[in-house]
């Protein structure tokens, strides 16, 4: 039995010491959004999902997950593109796009005929919930509609390490298995002789860990006993990957931490309050109904016999007051107010009211651009970290895969050849706003006279005009001037 290496084993318990503080505001985060899915994370008692009143919380973070997909990751539509870099020749840029657009597409295809829409949708929830998101990118067997196979693996299965630049580098997971699916797995693994003859539902924690290595990353897989003390019992498998089948991405990380930080960790005390306040009023709505009753001890009423019912008729001894209701000293109609409050913040900061859709029907074209450009700014670091650690790796990693197999040619994103180019909603927004300071500057050159407009380049700004909004590279003449009815035309449709 090949021992496991113990730096490894000690990196792997250093990462999960670092995720301990963390996992009760997960434990919290979940009670209030999704009680009844907390594997690993069991909620403390008076918890569960019958201490939850006030859905809130739930419904915001179900839709920022649902904008998500739909600002970066929209589904049948391209997400991305590839373009040729800088030191590529001018005389080759023509060609090369082209060529480059292919593979874009091949992958995009391959993207949308896997499960990556509905797997990228629960690492969003994660995300927004917990602030910590991992998707295991790996190679579908041979056969498939698509070569990819996406899972969205559980936080708590989850830990992970930096790198000096802050890049998360280290992916540990802990997961169990049945002894028929780890022989499954892995057939060729050695199993202790005790674990081998048990029979194929018995129960098999396995720990998984790629960490960088060389110029790509070391994969490794152990079997450990079932005490939690991690001890190593074999060595199920090792290889090496060219890029890391483990993407995770956070929504915001302070220095120094290396797991994120979600919105619903900065909604959480609006959230505790709200569903206090939501009990509450159900509390102080079922006295209103059912009312707190005083009875005169005179030795004919029985409490334990009423029954308040209509119809029913309370006997009472000849002078006593018998049954009366308990006069309330106050009404507790000011929770409604609080209420409302602690609503509209738990929905602003769950980002509802800002990637929603429009609420007022009535708003016009410029106030929703305004929208838009606030949007964009406000969440810019946001996105930005998204882009760099889930849509780069994706894109990566699924050309690499495409290589190996030979349905495309290697094409790396090394940004002097191949660029990446972002055309999710998000991206676009941030496109049109340079299309449109283009246009008014052509517009303010041309009132400027002919002579002013003589510096223009006009096929030159047709041929950018195209490139920034997304059109495909055979609509595009790149050789040669237009000619003079095409300049002409330019000049006409340009506002």
């Amino acid at each position: 039995m090949p021992p496991v290496d113990l730096e490894l084993d000690l990196r792997y318990r250093r990462a999960r010491e670092r995720r301990r503080p963390f996992e009760p505001v997960w434990r919290d985060c979940l009670a209030f959004t999704m009680p009844q899915r907390m594997p690993g994370l069991e909620a403390a008692p008076g918890r569960g999902s019958d201490r939850l009143f006030d859905a809130t919380a739930a419904d915001a973070v179900e839709q920022l997950a649902a904008s998500l997909l739909g600002e970066l990751t929209p589904p049948g539509s391209p997400w991305f593109g590839l373009r040729a870099g800088p030191q590529v020749a001018s005389a080759e840029r023509p060609m090369v796009t082209e060529a480059l657009e292919a593979v874009a597409a091949r992958l995009q295809g391959a993207f949308d005929h896997a499960n990556f829409t509905v797997e990228i949708h629960q690492a969003f929830l994660d995300l927004v919930t917990l602030g910590t998101a991992t998707l295991l990118f790996a190679e579908a067997p041979a056969g498939r509609p698509s070569p990819f196979r996406f899972s969205a693996i559980p936080a708590t299965e989850m830990a992970i390490e930096e790198d000096v630049d802050g890049a998360v580098v280290g992916h540990f997971r802990t997961s169990t298995l049945p002894l028929a699916g780890l022989r499954s797995r892995w057939p060729d693994a050695v199993l202790p002789p005790d674990l081998a003859a048990g029979n194929g539902e018995q129960p098999c924690r396995v720990i998984e860990a790629v960490v960088p290595g060389g110029t790509g990353f070391d994969y490794r897989a152990w079997l450990t006993d079932d005490d939690g003390s991690g001890r190593a019992m074999a060595l199920l498998a090792d290889g090496r990957f060219e890029h890391s089948p483990f993407i995770t991405f956070r929504w915001v990380k302070t220095a120094g931490e290396v797991y994120g930080r979600s919105p619903m960790m900065t909604a959480l005390p609006d959230v505790r309050t709200a569903n206090k306040v939501v009990e509450l009023i159900l509390k102080n709505a079922s006295i209103a109904v059912t009312g707190i009753w005083l009875a005169e001890d005179d030795g004919v009423l029985n409490p334990a016999n009423i029954k308040l019912v209509p119809g029913s008729i309370i006997p009472k001894a000849v002078g006593s007051e018998g049954l009366k209701p308990l006069e309330m000293p106050g009404r507790f109609d000011v929770s409604q107010l609080i209420l409302d409050d602690l609503r509209a913040r738990i929905r602003h900061t769950l980002l509802v009211d800002r990637l929603g859709p429009v609420q007022n029907a009535r708003m016009t074209a410029t106030e929703v651009l305004e929208r838009s450009a606030e949007t964009t700014r406000l969440l810019a670091a946001v996105f930005g970290r998204l882009q760099a650690e889930l849509l780069t790796p994706l894109v990566a990693r699924g050309l690499a895969i495409l290589a190996r197999r030979g349905e495309i040619p290697d094409v790396r994103l090394d940004g002097r050849m191949v660029e990446l180019r972002y055309q999710s909603p998000l991206a676009r927004r941030q496109s049109r706003q340079d299309v449109q300071n283009t246009l008014l500057w052509l517009e303010s050159v041309r009132q400027m006279g002919d002579h002013a407009a003589s510096v223009v380049d006009l096929p030159g700004a047709a041929r950018w005009l195209g490139h920034t909004l997304g059109v495909p590279a055979e609509l595009i003449r790149e050789q040669g001037l237009l000619d003079a009815f095409q300049a002409e035309f330019l000049r006409e449709v340009l506002p």
